[in-house]
């Protein structure tokens, strides 16, 4: 049956595109004017992402890159896409040979890395008021390095407690909230009830599993913000003695390590499917097993934030994020491109898809898995409620990673906790020194 058309439906669908191409319309008036001859042939602006071939995001960009290029005629963006494992090492060794696309994009935690050497120019000039104020506060957080904004992300990632209700109900625990998480002594209470409850083999999965990557950073650290420490000392970034081996570091850790001790968590590194195979009642874990989760325990799944270790939740946070490079010989062209990812609808078109947290408030309110009342909605509470800590901006972040979670693999094995973090230290302020020999890193 042919719809009939009527003239509120056709002032709706103008009015909705006229949204839609609000910002890119904006973002191309930043640009100079175009002559005759260079509407007939738009600027080419190369980007490169990280997204995988034949993955979701990939499709999401690769269509929106389309979009972009039938939306308008000035500048054509050409999509490429990465397979090196290590994407980051690749990215610099192209930088040295001056490479670099216009549009490039990073992960969170290496922003500095990136703009330190002089990879990539500020965002500042482009990024309007009414566009920060709509940004989750990490969004800002990951993406600034030296008191300049250099990337955006459409996401970014929750870092929380997935429990299996049924289990929590059995042992007559207390479901938290972000405004009233478990303390330090209640979350031992619970794991030591929970040990008790028919079918739990073990309370807790500390997703030991991943290795020693950069989830150990990623989804530990906020342990050691919890109590207080943290991986390096943020006052003056030049530094990790006496912070992240210092007092509360030591003592978070070995209340980590006592997890183990006590049997309430397990190294277990062969198999990850214990949450799944209701072996365990708790995962300390991301965003992203979401839908493998929900597979599995049905109604009985739900989120819980992260326990309150004396110094308020502290929760994981930093995703993949773009950038404008500083060879881009047309920043104006890439900045349309990247305000038009950035717009809701593209937020919640990327999000939709990855199950990632979406980058702007606006984009949260309509999400059907981080708005109010949906399944996934703490993660977007923890990070608007400011508890995520961005991981250290400072070039050569990857050797605190590596450090770190050489530290936490000798922890979990059960190895001295000071020797382990003081050690990591060491590491990392000989690399500090390394990159600038006018360093005082012993404080």
């Amino acid at each position: 049956m042919q719809r009939s058309f009527t003239p509120f439906r056709g002032l709706w669908r103008l009015a909705a595109w006229f949204f839609v191409l609000l910002p890119v319309w904006a973002a191309l008036a930043i640009a100079e004017p175009v002559s005759k001859s260079d509407a007939r042939s738009p600027k080419t602006i190369p980007v490169w992402t990280r997204a995988a071939l034949n993955t979701d995001e990939a499709g999401v960009l690769k269509a929106s890159t389309d979009n972009f290029n039938r939306l308008q005629h000035r500048y054509k963006i050409e999509l490429f896409s990465s397979n090196y494992r290590n994407y980051a090492d690749w990215v610099k060794s192209v930088a040295l040979t001056g490479g670099l696309p216009c549009l490039l994009e990073v992960d969170g935690p290496y922003v500095a890395d990136f703009a330190w050497p002089g990879y990539l120019q500020p965002l500042d000039k482009f990024v309007s008021r009414d566009l920060r104020n709509d940004l989750l506060p990490s969004i800002i957080a990951q993406g600034t390095y030296d008191g300049r904004l250099y990337t955006l992300g459409q996401f970014d990632s929750g870092l929380g407690l997935w429990a299996n209700k049924r289990y929590l109900e059995m042992a007559g625990v207390r479901i938290p909230t972000v405004d009233a998480p478990w303390s330090l002594s209640e979350f031992e209470h619970i794991l030591v009830k929970l040990s008790s409850v028919k079918g739990v083999d073990y309370p807790l999965s500390m997703t030991v599993y991943a290795g020693m990557s950069e989830f150990y950073a990623y989804a530990y650290s906020p342990i050691l913000q919890g109590f207080g420490g943290d991986l390096i000392d943020r006052k003056s970034y030049r530094t990790a003695h006496g912070v992240l081996d210092g007092p509360q570091s030591i003592a978070a850790m070995k209340r980590f390590q006592y997890w183990f001790k006590q049997g309430w968590t397990q190294p277990i590194f062969k198999r990850n499917d214990d949450f799944e195979k209701r072996r365990t009642a708790l995962s300390w874990t991301g965003h992203w097993k979401y839908p493998g989760y929900r597979k599995a325990l049905g109604d009985d799944l739900i989120l819980l934030p992260l326990p309150d270790f004396g110094h308020g939740i502290k929760t994981g946070m930093g995703s993949l994020s773009w950038a404008i490079t500083s060879t881009c010989d047309a920043p104006e062209g890439a900045w349309a491109f990247l305000a038009y990812l950035m717009t809701p609808q593209e937020v919640l078109r990327m999000t939709n898809a990855n199950g990632a947290v979406p980058a702007r408030k606006s984009a949260l309110a309509e999400s059907p898995l981080y708005g109010r009342d949906a399944p996934l909605n703490v993660y977007a509470q923890q990070l608007l409620h400011g508890h995520g800590v961005p991981r250290p901006a400072v070039p050569g972040y990857s050797t605190i990673s590596k450090s770190f979670s050489k530290a936490m693999s000798d922890i979990i094995a059960g190895n001295n906790v000071e020797a382990a973090l003081g050690k990591a230290a060491d590491d990392i302020d000989a690399d500090i020194i390394a990159r600038d020999p006018n360093s005082q890193s012993r404080q």
